[in-house]
């Protein structure tokens, strides 16, 4: 009885622990908590190298059918944020995006992803330029779809978030900070 007793629970405790070790995750080598100059914007005032980071994820859920990406900035002072980057359509297939994969004019986002406009109103990514004062959060996220969207390059952001969480089945964040002290 206490073979079993012991059994049941080592079999629960690492089951425990593998579930908790495969959680969907988002990670980048180019992000360490600020925005570095490589992924300011080259616009608005700022004068960066507007390079997307570096993405990869693990874990993605079952029943994957492709993945999206996007970069939000929560505190813009606009009433409703900024969408700096929308990319979807990302092949199941894929885990990471090269830096600079945001430069559509580059082609170095993996086959079939679209880069829809973003709230300055092109594709691709435009790094951050806050205005001068308090340090604004980037969320950026990758999405687990259940379908791929079936949206073009001229959709808006609202339009595209409103389809990314209609299919999500998980989602993972980092984040990033940057602060114009001008």
């Amino acid at each position: 009885m206490h073979r079993l007793t012991l059994l049941l629970v080592l079999a629960t405790l690492v089951s425990a622990g593998t579930l908790s070790a495969q959680t969907f995750t988002l990670k980048s080598n180019d992000i360490g908590g600020q925005a570095t100059n490589k992924q300011w914007a080259n616009s608005f005032g700022a004068h960066g190298d507007n390079i997307s980071p570096e993405l990869h994820w693990e874990n993605a859920p079952a029943g994957t059918q492709a993945f999206a990406v996007t970069m939000y900035d929560k505190d813009a002072p606009t009433g409703s944020g900024f969408w700096h980057w929308l990319a979807f359509n990302i092949p199941a297939n894929v885990t990471e995006l090269k830096a600079d994969a945001g430069n559509l004019s580059k082609n170095l986002a993996p086959a079939g992803t679209i880069q829809s406009n973003n709230d300055a109103g092109m594709p691709g990514y435009l790094g951050p330029a806050p205005p001068p004062g308090p340090i604004h959060e980037y969320i950026i996220t990758v999405f687990a779809l259940k379908t791929k969207i079936a949206l073009d390059k001229s959709a808006g952001p609202a339009l595209v978030g409103f389809y990314l969480n209609a299919n999500v089945i998980e989602k993972a964040s980092i984040v990033m900070y940057a602060q114009n002290k001008n």
